[in-house]
This record gives C-alpha cells, sequence and structure tokens, in this order.
C-alpha cells in the first residue's frame, strides 16, 4: 500500500521536502518569514491531493495529443500537462512527457497565491518551476555539462523564464534518443519538460549498432510509449556520429525557439554540446545567491 502524502524539512531547516509515490519535491521560499510561512502551508495543503487526482485521470494521460483537439481534464495538473504537449502534438506525444513540470507549476502556484515573495522554486526531482521578483535572479545548476561548460546559469526576471528541465537516455525517464542531457528553458516548467523531451528524442542515429533499444512496454508494461524502443545503452561514437546526433537534435530546439515554444536549450552527447538561444553557461556570478534550482 503506498504512504499517504509526506511533507518535513531537509537538515538544512530551509528547504521543505514533500513526497508521495513518485512525487518528489524540494521546495524553497525566499522573503519575508511570514509570507514564507504561509506559503509553506499552502503547498503542503495542495499537496495532499495532487498525485490521487492524477492517478484517476492516468489512463487518458497516457493517451496521445492531438493537435487543435484539447481533452477535457478535471484535474489543473493534467490540464497544464495537455495544454503543455499540445503545440508539439504534430508528433507522438503523451501528457506524461510533461508531468513533472507540471506537478512543479501547480505547486508554485500555491506556493505563490495570495503571497509576496522574493523568489521560489519548486524541484520535481530536476524539473523545476520558478519565481523571480522584479529585478531578482536565480542561479540554475545544469545536468550534463562538458567541453569546458561550467554547471550554472544565471536566470533573471526579465528573462521570462519560469520553468527549467532535462531529458536524456540517462535520466529517470525513458528516452527515445541518445542524449547524455537536454536542459530546456520556457515560460513553465510543463512547456520545458515536454519540449525537453522531444529535443532528446531527436538527439539520435537511427539503426546506429552502438545504441541498445528496448520496447517500452517490456520495461513498464503500463508505459505510454507502448512498443516504441527506448535506449538503455549507448556504446563508443565516432566524433562525427556525435556531431550528426546534436546536429539532429539542434534542428528540432531550434524550431521550437523560433515559434516561441522555448527560450533557450542546451543539448550534450559525449562530452560535446549545442547551444539553442541565449542560454549563458558560465562560472556563476559571485553575487548570486548560493541557492540554486536544479535542472
Amino acid at each position: 500500500m503506498m504512504d499517504g502524502p509526506q511533507a518535513h524539512w531537509l537538515q538544512d531547516g530551509k528547504r521543505l521536502h514533500l513526497n508521495h509515490g513518485p512525487i518528489d519535491l524540494i521546495v524553497e521560499a525566499f522573503g519575508e518569514v511570514d509570507e514564507c510561512r504561509a506559503a509553506y502551508a499552502q503547498a503542503v495543503a495542495r499537496f495532499q491531493t495532487i498525485l490521487i487526482e492524477l492517478v484517476e485521470e492516468l489512463p487518458e494521460l497516457r493517451l496521445p495529443a492531438f493537435f487543435l483537439a484539447p481533452r477535457a481534464f478535471a484535474s489543473p495538473t493534467a490540464r497544464r500537462m495537455e495544454a503543455a504537449v499540445m503545440p508539439l502534438a504534430e508528433c507522438f506525444i503523451t501528457p506524461m512527457a510533461a508531468v513533472a513540470g507540471s506537478v512543479a507549476d501547480e505547486m508554485i502556484a500555491a506556493l505563490l497565491a495570495g503571497r509576496k515573495l522574493d523568489r521560489a522554486y519548486v524541484n520535481n526531482g530536476g524539473d523545476s518551476a520558478i519565481h523571480i521578483g522584479k529585478g531578482g535572479s536565480m542561479g540554475l545548476a545544469v545536468a550534463g555539462t562538458g567541453n569546458g561548460m561550467a554547471d550554472r546559469i544565471t536566470i533573471r526576471a526579465r528573462d521570462g523564464v519560469g520553468g527549467v528541465a532535462t531529458s536524456g537516455w540517462r535520466g529517470r525517464s525513458f528516452s527515445l534518443g541518445i542524449a547524455d542531457a537536454v536542459t530546456v528553458l520556457a515560460r513553465t516548467g510543463a512547456e520545458a519538460d515536454a519540449a525537453a523531451t522531444l529535443i532528446a528524442n531527436a538527439v539520435d542515429l537511427p539503426g546506429n549498432p552502438a545504441i541498445r533499444r528496448i520496447p517500452a512496454r517490456d520495461l513498464s508494461p503500463d508505459s505510454d510509449l507502448g512498443a516504441r524502443p527506448v535506449t538503455q545503452g549507448v556504446g563508443t561514437l565516432a566524433p562525427d556520429e556525435v556531431a550528426r546526433a546534436l546536429d539532429n537534435g539542434l534542428a528540432v530546439a531550434e524550431d521550437f525557439r523560433r515559434r516561441g515554444l522555448i527560450a533557450a536549450s542546451a543539448l550534450f552527447l559525449g562530452g560535446e554540446a549545442r547551444i539553442s538561444g541565449s542560454v549563458a553557461l558560465g562560472a556563476p556570478n559571485k553575487h548570486e545567491p548560493e541557492e540554486v534550482a536544479h535542472a
């Protein structure tokens, strides 16, 4: 039997840990003490039913979305998931591609409702929703960096970024591609999550014998990916193969950016990288806050 929603403070006494089944959140708010206290209470209250609501609509959420034909879900989190994947539904995608980011968005909305916070984030296993007050900034830790790139980026309020997500075959979710990691910045966590999934899928070399794939349903019988082959291992690739796979993903990332679906992205494979948009991957500013949301 699955335990009910759990809430406790991490050892530093600053970050709230919320856990229920597969949902595992780290929440942190910055601002006046009373405002933060009220915000945390609101987040805990909202967390009590969020998983239950999703489970009730899970069968439909595992079905593909259709371009310009949104479904009427009851849960606000499910509606966020559907809205995030709709613009991407010219190819196969289900709302489950945005579940982690959508949960983060729903929880940060609860955190902020009626509150005045300087900054806040909800980190759902690396897919995060963020709030940055006017004139503020937040540091983000980025997974998959390499090729001389630092592992921090700084997001400012004027950037209009409210979500960051990372996807790739090494992550906790299945991927059709071979990216070590793809990190996306977008207006919301849900939009970043969905886009990262598809960009990571596109970082690929179809038919390459160095790539080991297994049908998703063989690994998880109820996977929304069904019989689609998901990556389980990537052998040694030649430099030109790495470049070709990254360029395949970059083409999709650039298309999403031109359409206004994402703000920026960073793609990583085999120690190489591609950047789409104005993502400043560099050493963290010494004046930036130490606290970071992880992508």
